[in-house]
């Protein structure tokens, strides 16, 4: 019991203060309308090779997925800042288990990434997206699978740093290959075939894809059946919270 509660103060303690950074809450809506708005319609006529869905449309997925991705990656500052502040080292000490501290950081970070992804949702209208009740609800487990392994990365690669400076770095390094790759701004066979091979390993590919197919409907072919996708991200999942939990473990 002692464990799942302090995974439960971990939780709302992200929670909590993800809702009092009124700027966050402001870029969340600022953000993806940008990329909507001013990036979509500067490539409206890029070529997808239908004609049931608009390049607007194609990317609404995709900027729900990057919305995903830089927040949670953004999550791992929290174990520099906690460290700054001296709050890790009273965390550390306390009688839960490292584990435990990982998990409570990674379902607050994912928390707070999904509640930022959903108000990408809010912007389907200027797409022309329908976006139901149930196409929603649908979302969110697909939303959760991308965040838990990509907060997972986050946590770990600020678990390995020094200083916000050094994490900014490595963090940009690390989201822009991911983001691109992944076919969230244009189509993996408008790739050359060299680099969809190498989009094959990228997570988020997987990720897109699987909100694509909900959010689209049949609109548009997926490059998996929906299962597949899952199975990826689960995979990706298990294995980058294993590592995460592995590499926290380690700190003093």
């Amino acid at each position: 019991m002692s464990e799942l509660r302090g995974i439960y103060t971990l939780w709302l303690r992200e929670v909590k203060r993800y809702g009092r950074e009124k700027s966050r809450l402001i870029s969340s809506f600022i953000q993806p309308l940008l990329w909507l708005v001013i990036f979509g319609s500067g490539m409206r006529l890029t070529s997808l090779g239908v004609t049931s869905v608009n390049y607007q449309q194609f990317i609404f997925p995709g900027i729900v997925g990057q919305t995903l991705l830089f927040t949670s990656m953004f999550m791992g500052i929290s174990v520099i800042w906690d460290r700054e502040f001296g709050f890790l080292k009273e965390i550390l000490v306390a009688p839960i288990s490292r584990v435990s501290v990982f998990v409570g950081k990674m379902l607050g970070g994912s928390t707070d990434a999904v509640i930022q992804g959903s108000f990408v949702f809010v912007f389907s209208f200027l797409v022309s997206i329908r976006v139901s009740v149930d196409v929603f609800l649908f979302s969110v487990p697909i939303m959760l699978l991308i965040t838990f392994g990509m907060v997972s990365i986050g946590l770990t690669l600020a678990s390995l740093m020094e200083s916000l400076e050094s994490f900014g770095v490595i963090q940009t390094f690390v989201n822009l290959p991911l983001f691109f790759l992944s076919g969230a701004l244009f189509p993996l066979a408008n790739f050359p075939k060299w680099l969809s091979w190498v989009s094959v390993i990228d997570p988020l590919t997987y990720g897109v894809d699987a909100l694509r197919i909900i959010i689209l409907r049949g609109a548009w072919t997926p490059i998996l059946p929906l299962q597949y996708d899952v199975l990826a991200l689960i995979v990706f999942d298990v294995a980058m919270i294993s590592v995460g939990t592995v590499i926290f473990g380690r700190r003093r």
